[in-house]
């Protein structure tokens, strides 16, 4: 009886091109996941900006309307004394007399930020945001005291 003929092994050059063929995809393969992967951390922080500063907007507002609950004029005006940060204040208005720069509520809001932990950097850069204060320092000084 005849014995039958094995099949011979492969020769070793192909078994090297195949390894360095699947090692070429797994690279690529990890290229491709870490690019998904720093888009969707770019994209995520792009949404937490976006809902930051609505939430900005949010509270400021909120501020606006328990500041003049604690604070009411003495006859009540057919406007709030604190507007929103959209609007624009009238600069003919000095019937409320001297002001002192930045509302209660911006006032009330950077109170909060600083018993919360927050720094004077990013207390005074909530404030431009949302209470559109360009010079913050008064309030700053006033709430953690002078800079040094």
């Amino acid at each position: 009886m005849k014995s039958k003929k094995l099949p011979s092994e492969p020769a070793p050059t192909s078994t090297t091109t195949t390894a360095e063929r699947l090692a070429a995809i797994v690279d690529a393969a990890e290229r491709a996941a870490s690019s998904v992967i720093d888009d969707a951390e770019q994209q995520a922080q792009q949404m937490l900006e976006e809902a930051h500063a609505r939430a900005d907007l949010v509270v400021a507002d909120r501020l606006r309307e328990l500041a003049d609950e604690l604070d009411p004029p003495a006859a009540a005006p057919a406007e709030p004394r604190l507007r929103s940060v959209e609007s624009s204040p009238d600069p003919d208005s000095d019937a409320e007399g001297p002001r002192r720069p930045g509302s209660a509520g911006a006032r009330l809001f950077a109170t909060q930020m600083a018993v919360s932990g927050s720094s004077r950097e990013e207390i005074e850069a909530r404030l431009r945001s949302g209470f559109d204060i360009e010079d913050a320092s008064e309030i700053l000084d006033a709430i953690l005291g002078p800079e040094e």
